[in-house]
């Protein structure tokens, strides 16, 4: 990708590094001298290091991490990291702070799309959805039998949720209203006495007993390293046979051997996964399970929710370079 400068040095200078709705490009534009990364795909080292030395502000991704050695680095011109996301354990906010950079996130739009997410993992994962449309497209299906591809029923099952934040409570919601489920949590902050009975939830002080008492393990905890592997050889023998896991947080927070060991020999019955380790690349253990729902990291896409992260973006934007304190400053 090659850099350009700002045409108009009286409006501030953008990159935005991979591409995003067209109606959040348009209210950029009336504003910044933007720049989008042509490519769509994630920015090398050297490329990110240009741009911060170059634009006025960026606007990165979770495929973009901006490290220490970079944020540090010496002739830096950007003033704001205006991440398009929830998330920013790709950040180094305490380099950051150190280089006067100021650094923001989309904490509220992709709630209710990631959220919606995780009741389709739980429905796929239970009925063994995916394994179904593998059998039916590669013409393997006979046709209707009584104890053909046999699941799980979800009503009257217990939720288990591994952090108590916007989206885990918006799930908490779902599943308790359309599936007839009951909702138990572990959280670093216990929620409210009016927030638990409003779902009828359940606290459990510590994760072990949060994973025994579960049907449903879904994950909603932040990543970095208080949570790498979280869920691991250990955690996941706590876990009903019958469970299945959830994971819409962060792939560092599941050890995908320890998962894929654990689905191969049946521990737990299922998982049904958002995010990985490695992305984009994703353990073969795990690919080659039937009893592994896997999809893309659709958790935040809809229309809908990357307008509205690109429009929070562009909010926090506006505050910065008028001088005003970004509505979801991190750092």
């Amino acid at each position: 990708m090659i850099l350009a400068s700002s045409k108009d040095m009286s409006r501030p200078s953008l990159l935005i590094t991979r591409r995003l709705p067209a109606a959040v490009l348009e209210r950029l534009r009336a504003s910044y001298e933007v720049t989008v990364n042509p490519d769509d795909r994630p920015l090398s080292r050297d490329t990110l290091l240009s741009a911060l030395r170059t634009y006025d502000a960026l606007s990165p991704t979770i495929t973009d991490k901006l490290d220490a050695s970079l944020l540090l680095s010496e002739g830096l011109k950007v003033r704001i990291l205006a991440n398009f996301g929830a998330g920013f354990e790709h950040i180094d906010l305490a380099a950051a702070k150190s280089a006067n950079v100021v650094v923001t996130n989309t904490p509220d739009a992709l709630t209710d799309a990631t959220a919606e997410l995780t009741i389709l993992l739980i429905l796929m994962a239970s009925r063994r959805a995916g394994e179904g449309e593998r059998v039916l497209r590669n013409g393997k299906w006979t046709g209707w039998a009584p104890t053909q591809l046999l699941g799980m029923d979800v009503k009257g099952k217990t939720l288990g949720l591994v952090g108590f934040g916007r989206i885990a409570k918006e799930a908490a919601r779902r599943a308790r209203a359309a599936l007839g489920m009951r909702i138990a949590y572990h959280s670093r902050s216990r929620a409210s006495t009016e927030e638990e009975s409003a779902l009828e939830a359940e606290h459990h002080t510590t994760l072990d007993s949060l994973l025994a008492a579960s049907d449903v393990v879904s994950l909603h905890c932040p990543g970095g390293a208080a949570t790498r592997h979280l869920i691991n050889s250990q955690t996941l023998a706590q876990m009903k046979s019958t469970a299945i896991l959830i994971n819409t947080a962060r792939g560092s927070v599941v050890d995908e051997d320890a998962l894929a060991m654990a689905l191969a020999q049946r521990q737990i019955a299922a998982a049904g996964l958002d995010v990985y380790e490695r992305e984009p690349a994703v353990s073969a253990a795990l690919q080659e399970l039937e009893n592994a729902v896997l999809l893309p990291h659709l958790g935040s896409a809809t229309l809908e929710a990357r307008t509205a992260m690109g429009m929070q973006m562009a909010d926090n934007l506006d505050h910065f370079f008028a001088g005003r304190t970004p509505p979801n400053r991190v750092a």
